[in-house]
């Protein structure tokens, strides 16, 4: 319950990053379109510099520290938003550092958390535990967005980035009431770093289903970003919507 409690905290707040995070960059700063686009590139930068290396990484430490940390590096990278805007110093090359950081905590939770479960629950409850971390990751792909539009409105863009950060430290706070032990991998099983990312890309490449899967979801997200990068200066600038309202 903590594990899943943290997760779906953690993927809600992750929407409402992605969200407020180009909301202040327009709404706040009044940066140019392709200053904002340029945003969505920072943010989603980290899934392909380092969800690789991250997956030989985690397999190589306990799991539970990882999440920790990754919630409470958003946590802090956030934080700094509202904090250089209430102090009037805020700019966007601030908001670039951020979105990276939280970019690449996101990839090292999402990595974690996903090959925790089985060490955590067992391998007789890993169908229903996924089930559970895979409902919560669908509600906050669906709810989150709406809950950044929300909180954007009532409360302004840094704001709901400070509402954000408080909400991974409550992730934070959740992952550390987990007291199942969970051992280190032996260090002797190791082998070097580019030897084992080659080996899980071999298989990858061998498997017909995984590289159909891989190309789809490449194309849906490279597509994808591109329409997002635009949106929301669109949605704001051309057809003067509100936050909520997108």
């Amino acid at each position: 319950m903590s594990l899943w409690g943290a997760e779906t905290i953690s993927q809600f707040g992750s929407q409402v990053t992605f969200l407020a995070l180009p909301l202040v960059a327009i709404l706040v700063l009044k940066e140019s379109t392709f200053k904002v686009a340029l945003m969505t590139t920072v943010e989603f930068l980290p899934f392909l510099l380092f969800t690789l290396p991250a997956g030989v990484w985690v397999d190589r430490l306990r799991r539970r520290p990882i999440l920790i940390l990754g919630d409470l590096g958003r946590a802090a990278a956030l934080l700094s938003v509202p904090i250089a805007h209430w102090l009037g110093v805020l700019t966007i090359w601030q908001l670039y550092a951020v979105g990276f950081v939280a970019g690449i905590c996101t990839v090292f939770f999402d990595v974690a958390y996903q090959s925790y479960l089985p060490a955590l629950v067992g391998r007789q409850d890993v169908v229903e535990g996924n089930s559970k971390l895979e409902l919560s990751r669908s509600t906050a792909n669906i709810g989150g967005p709406g809950v950044a539009g929300v909180l954007v409105s009532a409360l302004t863009a840094p704001v709901a980035v400070l509402v954000d950060a408080l909400s991974f430290l409550l992730s934070a706070l959740l992952l550390g009431r987990i007291r199942t032990p969970e051992a280190t991998p032996p260090r002797e099983e190791r082998r070097p770093l580019r030897v084992e990312l080659l080996e899980g890309l071999r298989y990858v490449v061998r498997q017909s289903y995984q590289r159909g899967m891989v190309a789809c979801v490449a194309l849906s997200n490279f597509f994808g970003n591109v329409v997002w990068s635009i949106l929301l200066v669109y949605a704001v600038r051309e057809l003067g919507l509100t936050a909520a309202t997108i």
